[in-house]
C-alpha cells in the first residue's frame, strides 16, 4: 500500500516538484495539494492523506496553526506532519514540534533525503538529526519559562531504563544507536521508547524529545 502525501506550500512551483519527487517513489503517492493552511487541514480530513508536507509560512492560516488543528483532530490521529522551511533550523520549528509535528526538513533538501524523510515520519518515528536536536536545544529550549518543576510528576510513571533512553532520545539517537550503546537488541530499545511514549501521552520521537527538555531530564548544552 503507498504511502498517501498531501502537499501543503503556497508556491505552486515547489508543490509541482515535490509532487514529481513524491510520485517517482512506488511506494509514495501525492494525493492532494493545498495552498494554504485553511485547504491543509480541510484535506487532511477529505484525502485521508498518511503524511502532510507542511510550509511553515503560508496566507491565512499559517503552518503552524494548521499543525495544531490536524493535531486536535481525533479523526485525524494517524496522520503524520513534517515541516518543510527555508534553513534547517526555523524560528518556528520548536512550536511546530510542540504542536505534534514529526519532524522536518529544509526546502533544499535532496531528492532521496525527501523521501527517506516521507517514509520515516509515516512509520510513526520522528525526524530530527542529532544536529537538528543540537539546533533546538540552543536557540528554542533554554527558556526560563519551561516548568521543569514538573518533571518529578510528569517523569513518574517512567522506569530508570526508560528515563536513561528517553534522555538518548532527546539527542537525536536511533534506536540501533540507543541499543549500542546500552548493550542491548535494537527491539529492547524500541520497546522502552514506546512504552515511554505510551506513558508519557507523547505522538511521536520528536515529542519525547520536547518533554524531555521542558521537564529539565536533558538540560541544554548537557550530553548524554
Amino acid at each position: 500500500m503507498s504511502i498517501r502525501v498531501l502537499l501543503a506550500d503556497d508556491q505552486t512551483l515547489i508543490r509541482r516538484g515535490f509532487r514529481v519527487l513524491v510520485d517517482s517513489a512506488p511506494d509514495l503517492e501525492v494525493v492532494a495539494e493545498a495552498a494554504n493552511g485553511h485547504e491543509a487541514v480541510e484535506l487532511a480530513r477529505t484525502a485521508r492523506a498518511d503524511v502532510v508536507l507542511m510550509d511553515i509560512r503560508m496566507p491565512g492560516l499559517d503552518g503552524l496553526a494548521a499543525t495544531r488543528q490536524i493535531v486536535a483532530d481525533e479523526s485525524l490521529a494517524g496522520v503524520r506532519v513534517l515541516i518543510l522551511t527555508t534553513f534547517e533550523i526555523d524560528e518556528y520549528v520548536f512550536e511546530a514540534l510542540r504542536a505534534g509535528a514529526s519532524g522536518f526538513l529544509g526546502k533544499s533538501v535532496e531528492p532521496a533525503e525527501l523521501i527517506d524523510a516521507i517514509r520515516i515520519v509515516a512509520r510513526g518515528d520522528a525526524l530530527l538529526s542529532p544536529k537538528a536536536v543540537k539546533g533546538l536545544i540552543d536557540r528554542f529550549l533554554a527558556q526560563p519559562e519551561l516548568d521543569q518543576a514538573a518533571a518529578p510528576a510528569e517523569l513518574a510513571a517512567l522506569t530508570d531504563r526508560e528515563r536513561e533512553v528517553l534522555g538518548l532520545v532527546a539527542t537525536g539517537l536511533s534506536n540501533d544507536e540507543i541499543a549500542e550503546r546500552l548493550i542491548v537488541s535494537p527491539m529492547t530499545a524500541k520497546t522502552h521508547v514506546n512504552r515511554a511514549m505510551v506513558k508519557l501521552g507523547a505522538r511521536d520521537r520528536a515529542q519525547l524529545v520536547v518533554i524531555a527538555y521542558q521537564t529539565g531530564l536533558v538540560r541544554p548544552g548537557s550530553s548524554t
